[in-house]
């Protein structure tokens, strides 16, 4: 399933205003870590189920909504049109599949169920300006659903990555075949080599202060 927005019509100046707007609608690692995201319990058996559902090839975006113990509610996926990121596009993007595929919580006085985002991208595990638009589009597209803001986990082709966590494996992996969910969770992950910068780093810088 494709979602996408046609991009606006706009003028040669105003160019340098549309990159400030689109660089106010992003989270830094720091900001995203110190936002109280509850963490996941089993992030790898939840990055191992929608790996297996839904397959998720580079610029494959998949929300999903976990009830109070983790179990899979609903989710969606769809491919993000090669823009400049822009966490209000990313927003109504996750916004309208949520809306899609589970009923909203706005009743509610304090949101039950949780969304997480997993992306799958190229490049390695440090955070870029795409994961910033990212997670501001979902923290966002979440209080406009009555939910939870989740975990942001990004997928490639060296394993995936929890960003703001530090948790992460080798697989599954952008371009891996989904591996049988039981055999996958039975077997350990080998340590996972991680690189100076992202959300990990900032973290840490965080909780030296």
């Amino acid at each position: 399933m494709t979602f996408g927005f046609a991009p606006s019509m706009s003028s040669p100046g105003s160019s340098s205003a549309d990159a400030a707007s689109r660089l106010g609608r992003t989270l830094e690692p720091a900001e995203w870590a110190s936002a109280g995201i509850p963490l996941l319990r089993n992030p790898r058996e939840v990055v191992s189920g929608l790996h297996a559902r839904h397959r998720p090839e580079p610029a494959t975006a998949i929300v999903a909504v976990l009830d109070t113990e983790e179990r899979l509610t609903a989710s969606a996926s769809f491919v993000r049109r090669p823009l400049p990121p822009d966490g209000w596009e990313l927003r109504n993007a996750l916004l309208a599949h949520l809306r899609r595929v589970v009923p909203h919580d706005l009743r509610r006085r304090t949101p039950v169920r949780t969304a997480v985002l997993l992306y799958c991208r190229e490049g390695d595990e440090r955070w870029t300006e795409e994961d910033g638009a990212w997670m501001w589009g979902l923290r966002d597209a979440c209080t406009l659903h009555g939910l939870r803001c989740g975990a942001y986990i990004t997928l490639t082709r060296g394993g995936w990555q929890v960003l703001g966590e530090g948790r992460g494996g080798r697989r599954p992996a952008a371009g891996s075949p989904p591996a049988d969910l039981a055999e996958s969770l039975a077997e350990p992950d080998p340590p996972l080599q991680r690189t100076g910068g992202g959300a990990a780093d900032a973290l840490r810088r965080a909780a030296a202060r």
